[in-house]
């Protein structure tokens, strides 16, 4: 098959995941997630055509296995090239691995109109297998909620899709030493989980459907907040056995608690970590907290970042 355009480009958002709500399956599905979009933090590639299967960029080696399996199984030539200017860092809770899989596999749709869907790509790549936030930020971009897998899941279907207010910033904390759980680490540790109690996923599914989404409507951030924050608490306490505390990293959780006190919200830990995250309503009031982060937590391993959301989901740009 030959290319029908000279050159593609793909953008794919980073993502925070904010949480799961049903860990019980007590009603047969399991999971059940929210997050949301980021701007400035991404994975951008390029795809052309090559002599040979090539990678280029940060994340290069990771680019060129993904290619070489969908290659394989679309049976569609791999002589291209993978330039990439940006890559999300790796499991750090940012939702690396679907963004460059699906990234990478819209390209490829695109380079050879294949006809494709995103959800068709997930499948392929076998994104998903727990939550769907990553698939649905890449379709359609803002805050995400999806209804976990059942019985004959294929991806886990996206229930909501809502704009973020532009205003509201979010300020993230690296731990630059370490990465969460990922791979087989990641499924040990769910085997290795006590079971989660029906009630608290009925409690969490309350909170989300009346409370934490109205005021997304309602551009209430404080009780937006309030949500995620126990959230964040009722299943980082479930996790905590196998991560060690609600938060990864000591010094993550440390400069959550001072931001909680200066009056932050929505405050947690994005997937396995360990990578922290919180909400505050402007950008004037993110960029005065940054500062008195830089000066008042100094460790060489921790910095910190103000991002906004992204109300848009990858862009594919065909040449």
């Amino acid at each position: 098959m030959k290319p029908h355009y000279e050159k593609v480009t793909v953008l794919a958002p980073a993502r925070l995941h904010m949480g799961f709500i049903d860990l019980s399956g007590a009603l047969g599905r399991h999971f059940g997630s929210i997050g949301l979009a980021l701007n400035d933090i991404n994975t951008h590639l390029t795809v052309t055509s090559a002599p040979s299967l090539t990678a280029t960029g940060p994340c290069a080696a990771r680019a060129l296995k993904a290619a070489r399996q969908l290659c394989q199984l679309l049976d569609i030539s791999d002589n291209i090239q993978l330039e990439l200017s940006n890559a999300i860092p790796e499991h750090i809770g940012l939702g690396s691995g679907t963004q460059m899989s699906l990234a990478i596999g819209a390209g490829l749709n695109a380079f050879y109109n294949l006809g494709l869907s995103v959800r068709d790509i997930a499948r392929l790549t076998y994104r998903g297998a727990r939550s769907g936030i990553g698939i649905g930020v890449f379709e359609q971009g803002g805050l995400v909620v999806d209804g976990g897998r059942g019985p004959d899941t294929e991806t886990p279907p996206l229930l909501s899709h809502m704009a973020v207010p532009e205003d509201w910033r979010f300020i993230l904390a690296f731990d630059q030493r370490g990465q969460g759980l990922h791979g087989e680490q990641e499924v040990s540790a769910f085997k290795q989980l006590p079971p989660f109690p029906r009630s608290e996923a009925e409690r969490l599914c309350y909170l989300l459907v009346m409370q934490a989404l109205p005021a997304i409507a309602e551009r209430n951030l404080p009780y937006f907040g309030e949500v995620i924050t126990e959230l964040q608490r009722t299943v980082g306490q479930h996790f905590a056995p196998v991560q060690g505390g609600i938060f990864t990293s000591p010094e993550v959780a440390a400069g959550m608690d001072w931001l909680q006190q200066q009056g932050a919200v929505a405050l947690g830990q994005t997937s396995w970590g360990p990578t922290g995250f919180c909400a505050v309503e402007t950008q004037e009031i993110a960029d005065g907290l940054l500062t008195d982060l830089q000066s008042r937590f100094t460790s060489e391993h921790l910095c910190f970042k103000v991002v906004s959301a992204r109300n848009a989901g990858a862009e594919v740009t065909r040449i």
